[in-house]
């Protein structure tokens, strides 16, 4: 957690007065001071001076900014699909519809497209009963897209569409998108609120304990582990080599692993290792097979970027194409092994699309609700330039500037690291020279 905060970096923007009842029935209206600490460890210096910083917590006001009944939602869905999105959408729709009783919901369709009238999208518009059965499947009843869009054509829709509270399901980028169109709507002074719900599998943003869909991916993740461990078990010196998503950070390599007790080296994106050499890749992969006979791997999808070349290309997103190191790793296998005239068998199996397009799980299904019901209350309240988190099993709101600085990675000193390491058995690996 970051210890650098000031009090004042915490402090979440509203639209103006609260002029309204909350019509919720509701036995926990929380007080705007309601905060959660940022940090609950003790000070490795107790007599160096701590200012502690608090979060606003997340929760149904009692006095509301927005009138309900003439208030419209938007929920915009952007990015690649993930477990969970349709509970989340089902818990907005539901909360407003119930709970409020706001004049619409509405869904803009394809991510940020829907709401550049060129791309000729139509809004699609919620009720009670149209997403009543939407969590059963997977991916997103409104689609989405990737890409910046122009921000003052987003705005421009949000105030011809009548928008109150615009609510956003994305990742890093979507919370970076979301940062511009609420600057451009308080340079306009117009009272639309802007709240965003973290979604990624990669489970890499910052103060979000883990985003909805991710136990889910990791759970998925685990069948095909356990195919590349029949796989390898399967042949003489069995190798399965399993492809799991994380681009930056590698939280579902390393869940999944620890999860299913199999597995015997997990490569993430966090750490630096060299393939050859007395202590790389393919000495412990050897040393593995020599006493074992079979082996499973498993490696994040930008595990090892500092092995292959730079494909000098983005996505439609801005982010660097990843350059292929699992297919450079099954190859270097293929070569030691044929070197050391060991005759392997190498199996790889690359389930990412599975494992982000299934439904979520019961735990997902229900902190997608969480997110959902807590995105409306923030929204009616008038707040916004915020992302509904999760620090310290607490539900708080995060103002988007502190989420946008970076993001969330595995730290390679923690003790999370070390339960991976202790669950495969794998050493530190030797470390890549720098080639600068």
């Amino acid at each position: 957690m970051d210890l650098s905060l000031s009090p004042e970096a915490t402090i979440v923007p509203t639209l103006g007065p609260l002029t309204c009842d909350n019509p919720k029935h509701s036995g926990s209206f929380l007080p705007d001071d309601a905060g959660i600490l940022v940090d609950v460890s003790k000070p490795t210096q107790p007599d160096a001076p701590v200012v502690p910083v608090y979060f606003e917590e997340a929760g149904p006001r009692a006095r509301i900014f927005f009138s309900p009944h003439k208030t419209k939602i938007a929920i915009v869905t952007c990015g690649g699909v993930c477990p969970g999105i349709n509970d989340v959408i089902r818990a907005i729709v539901m909360e407003a519809h119930h709970h409020y009783g706001v004049a619409a919901t509405l869904g803009i369709r394809y991510g940020l497209r829907g709401f550049i009238p060129a791309c000729r999208h139509d809004v699609l518009e919620f009720s009670a009963g149209n997403v009543a059965e939407i969590h059963e499947f997977g991916g997103t009843i409104l689609g989405s897209s990737r890409g910046p869009q122009p921000v003052d054509e987003i705005v421009d829709a949000l105030e011809r569409l009548g928008i109150g509270v615009c609510i956003l399901i994305g990742g890093f980028g979507t919370l970076r998108a979301a940062s511009a169109i609420q600057a451009e709507i308080a340079s306009r002074s117009l009272p639309i609120s802007i709240v965003c719900i973290p979604k990624t599998v990669d489970n890499d943003i910052h103060f979000v304990s883990r985003t909805f869909g991710f136990q889910t991916a990791a759970e998925t993740a685990t069948e095909a582990i356990a195919c590349a461990h029949v796989e390898a078990l399967g042949a003489p010196y069995g190798i399965g080599l399993v492809k799991l998503m994380g681009r930056q950070s590698g939280f579902i390599a390393a869940e999944a692993s620890m999860g299913l007790k199999n597995v015997n080296m997990v490569l993430v994106p966090e750490e630096r290792f060299a393939l050859t050499g007395d202590n790389g890749v393919l000495a412990v992969l050897e040393q593995r097979l020599r006493t074992r006979g079979h082996a499973v791997i498993v490696t994040a999808e930008g595990a090892g970027q500092h092995l292959v070349p730079e494909t000098g290309r983005t996505d439609p997103s801005g982010n660097l194409v990843l350059g292929d190191f699992c297919g450079l790793l099954a190859a270097q296998i293929k070569r030691h092994f044929k070197e050391c005239n060991l005759p392997v068998t190498l199996k790889v199996i690359d389930p990412s699309y599975i494992v982000r397009a299934v439904p979520a799980n019961t735990a997902d299904a229900v902190y997608c609700g969480f997110l959902g019901r807590l995105a409306v209350h923030a929204g009616m309240a008038g707040k916004t330039g915020l992302m509904i988190g999760c620090v310290n099993d607490h539900f708080v709101h995060v103002p988007l500037p502190l989420v946008t600085r970076e993001r969330r990675h595995i730290d390679t000193c923690s003790d999370y690291w070390q339960a991976v390491l202790d669950s495969t058995g794998q050493p530190r690996f030797a470390e890549e020279p720098s080639h600068s």
